[in-house]
């Protein structure tokens, strides 16, 4: 695990689905300061995709979608990728 920090701020929607979805903050705080690999969004090229494997959770690939331009960073969702893997 990384001792990096990174400030950030989680949209409402993102506070949400960390609770709904039971992701736990140093997950995606992992996430955040450590991707494996970080995709653009094909959509809005404000976004960033970041991607990391959990291994607290079954080496499943955990998403953060942020806007990385804004300064701290914007969370604007988080979801395990059930459809990813990560070689």
């Amino acid at each position: 695990m990384t001792d990096q920090t990174m400030d950030y701020i989680l949209t409402q929607h993102a506070r949400d689905v960390l609770a709904k979805r039971q992701i736990e903050i140093h997950w995606m705080e992992q996430v955040l300061t450590a991707p494996e690999v970080i995709e653009p969004d094909p959509v809005d090229p404000n976004l960033e995709h970041r991607l990391a494997r959990v291994p607290q959770f079954g080496d499943r690939v955990l998403r953060a979608i942020i806007s990385s331009k804004r300064k701290p960073p914007l969370v604007v969702t988080v979801l395990f990728d059930r459809r990813r893997t990560i070689p």
